[in-house]
C-alpha cells in the first residue's frame, strides 16, 4: 500500500478475492467508474483507490449470484451503485430467511404417506412437474401445504374420474409466476436503500399469510363474478 492509501494491483486482487486479470478486464470495460483516482507511476505500474475493493466485490456478486452479464452490471452501477449494493444485500437476506425456514420445517416422505391419503403416483407427478420440490430430507412447509390442498381437492370431488389431474396445478403456477415477478420487483424497489435488510425481511415474512388470504378471497370473488357473467351471457 502506498503512503496515501492507494493499492497496487496485487493488493487490490488480494483484498477483493478477484484475480488481477479479471480486475484488468473490469477496468477495460469501464466497470470501475472514473479512473481519475488511479495514479499511474509508469507504463506498467499504477495505484488504485481502496473503494475499488467494494466495487469489484459487488460486480463479482452480481455476476456469480445474479447471473448478470457485464453490460447489464455496468448500466446498474452507472445508475446508482449504492442502490445496487442495497438490492443485493436485501435479496441475500430474504433468500437466507427463506432457506432457513425451508430447512427447519421438513416432513419425511414416509410421514407424508402416513399422514395424507394421496397416492404415490400423484406425489411423484407433482414433483416431476416442479410443483413439489422434495429432497432427501423430505418436503418443506410449502410442499406440505400444497399436499394438504390436493387432499382436500380430491376429497371434494376434484379427481381423475372427472378429468382433474396434477397437471391442472400448472395453470395456477403459470398464472402466479408473472405476478410473483412483479411483486418482487415492487418490493425490492420500495425497500432497497430505504429499509434495513433485516427489517425488510421481517415485513415480507409477516405478509405471507395475509397475502394468501387476500389471494384466496379475491379468487373467490372473481370466480363468482365470472360464473354470473357467463350465466348472464346465456
Amino acid at each position: 500500500m502506498s503512503a496515501d492509501g492507494l493499492l497496487k494491483m496485487s493488493e487490490l486482487a488480494q483484498r477483493s478475492g478477484v484475480s488481477a486479470g479479471t480486475i484488468k478486464h473490469y477496468l477495460r470495460e469501464g466497470l470501475l467508474g472514473d479512473d481519475a483516482d488511479v495514479v499511474r507511476t509508469s507504463r506498467n505500474m499504477a495505484y488504485y483507490p481502496p473503494h475499488y475493493v467494494e466495487r469489484i466485490t459487488l460486480i463479482k456478486r452480481l455476476q456469480e449470484d445474479r447471473f448478470m452479464p457485464l453490460k447489464v452490471i455496468k448500466g446498474v452501477l452507472e445508475a446508482d451503485p449504492d442502490r445496487a449494493l442495497a438490492l443485493v444485500d436485501l435479496e441475500d437476506r430474504i433468500i437466507e430467511r427463506a432457506l432457513a425456514r425451508r430447512e427447519t420445517v421438513r416432513v419425511g416422505a414416509e410421514e407424508i404417506r402416513r399422514r395424507y391419503d394421496l397416492p404415490d403416483n400423484v406425489l411423484e407427478r407433482l414433483a416431476e412437474i416442479g410443483v413439489l420440490t422434495p429432497d432427501e430430507q423430505g418436503y418443506d412447509a410449502d410442499d406440505v401445504a400444497i399436499i394438504e390442498a390436493m387432499v382436500r381437492f380430491r376429497a371434494g370431488g376434484y379427481d381423475e374420474a372427472l378429468g382433474f389431474t396434477v397437471y391442472d396445478t400448472l395453470r395456477y403456477r403459470e398464472a402466479l409466476q408473472p405476478l410473483v415477478e412483479e411483486e418482487i420487483r415492487t418490493l425490492l424497489a420500495r425497500f432497497a436503500g430505504e429499509v434495513e435488510p433485516e427489517r425488510a425481511a421481517d415485513i415480507i415474512a409477516s405478509g405471507t399469510e395475509p397475502l394468501r388470504e387476500l389471494l384466496g378471497a379475491m379468487h373467490s370473488k372473481l370466480l363468482l363474478a365470472e360464473l354470473r357473467r357467463q350465466a348472464g351471457g346465456r
